[in-house]
């Protein structure tokens, strides 16, 4: 297995293509747009950069981030401090950057669509227009809604959120993420360079566009971004279900998903580049070992018991509530109040606290977070009466 075909020139099928080049194998990267904007933030968080450095000391164009804001339905807010900054690139340069490396460890890049991906036979058959080529194994890292798909399903609607949003021609330091009642999704201000990438997610089987644009609309006039000059944007992207991240098909005999086609992505965050880069290096690995058939596995032990765990909560953390109020405006209430819990919060935005560790993280800082939230709010009544006896 020596000539390998990949379907999509993003951040999994890029970082896939220049893992396999960079160990002698023949590759060809199939995209039709190649670099090209997309409308998430862009966000590479401290796991990202700490698995790929070149990602925060090379010269492209990006934004470091070292602050977020966090504001609840109710209008409550609370700031984060991040260690470790999240980067932030414009997707165009991004993927042009990747695709850059990819060429440079000897990847052939065509720009053309791929119609059709047969893989019944000894070797992958591709449908590109009139042409036909093949390859001894297809990488499949077209996006979330492909109909590339041999042999397993398509992601459901159950699968998906759809996100829109501006980018305004703006420029701010920090990130803003407005959370919004019973809404499984949220809402942001992401920076870039030279725009402001301002949006909204959520689930496709709860809300619909014109809600998404509503709250989009009305989170700007509040914060006072401006819509004059901005582009529009629309997409759709995987928050998968906990049935999908286990039991669906994602490697056959000579072809494997990577990236958002396999809806690596985080169901509470929205973070998929992270996981884009690393599944295509850990497919890439299974394939210079000589076991495509261990992705899975790998895959596993990487990261997805982690998202597996992360579905298990994230309805509870958008819907749930937490000493009479909802989850999110409790959790900023305590950020706010509580400096060990604002620093465990920042990890977990920051990306370098796992989910399947947090619960025990909680549990052991308890007692701390809430001495130190009654002690903020008796502080405040203090301070409070204080100011009625002076007045």
């Amino acid at each position: 297995m020596r000539d390998i075909a990949i379907v999509g020139g993003g951040p999994a099928g890029a970082m896939c293509g220049e893992r396999l080049a960079r160990a002698g194998y023949g590759v060809t990267i199939y995209d039709e747009h190649l670099a090209w904007e997309k409308p998430c933030g862009g966000g590479l968080t401290h796991k990202a950069i700490k698995a790929y450095p070149f990602l925060l000391s090379g010269p492209h164009p990006k934004k470091l981030i070292r602050t977020v804001e966090l504001i609840s339905s109710k209008g409550h807010r609370a700031h984060l401090a991040l260690d470790q900054p999240i980067v932030i690139y414009s997707r165009t340069v991004l993927n042009g950057l990747l695709l850059e490396r990819a060429e440079a460890a000897g990847c052939r890049v065509v720009r053309s669509r791929v119609n059709q991906i047969d893989t019944p036979g000894d070797r992958a058959r591709m449908a590109l227009g009139e042409s036909r080529v093949e390859a001894d194994f297809v990488v499949i890292a077209a996006g979330a809604r492909n109909s590339l798909l041999p042999d397993t399903r398509p992601l459901s609607r159950s699968d998906m959120e759809m996100t829109l949003g501006y980018f305004v021609p703006a420029q701010a330091e920090g990130i803003r993420v407005k959370f919004l009642h019973r809404f499984e999704g949220y809402l942001w201000s992401f920076p870039r360079c030279d725009h402001l990438s301002v949006g909204i997610c959520g689930s496709m089987t709860r809300h619909t566009s014109q809600e998404l644009r509503r709250y989009l609309h009305e989170f700007m006039e509040d914060e006072k971004i401006p819509r004059d000059g901005a582009n529009f944007y629309s997409h759709v992207l995987p928050s998968p279900q906990k049935q999908t991240l286990s039991a669906r098909r994602v490697v056959g005999r000579n072809w494997a998903l990577v990236g958002d086609a396999a809806a690596w992505v985080d169901p509470i965050t929205g973070e998929g580049l992270y996981y884009a880069l690393r599944s295509g290096d850990l497919l890439a690995e299974a394939l210079i070992a000589g076991h495509p058939s261990e992705y899975p596995a790998r895959i596993r032990k990487a990261f997805s018991t982690d998202l597996e765990f992360a579905t298990r909560i994230a309805r509870r953390f958008y819907r749930g509530r937490f000493l009479g109020g909802a989850v999110a405006t409790r959790m900023i209430q305590f950020i706010e109040r509580s400096p060990t819990f604002r620093a465990l919060m920042a990890d977990v935005f920051g990306g370098s606290q796992d989910y399947c560790s947090l619960k025990r993280r909680l549990w052991a800082q308890c007692g701390t977070t809430l001495t130190e939230v009654v002690g903020s709010l008796l502080k405040g009544q203090a301070a409070l009466g204080k100011s009625i006896r002076d007045s």
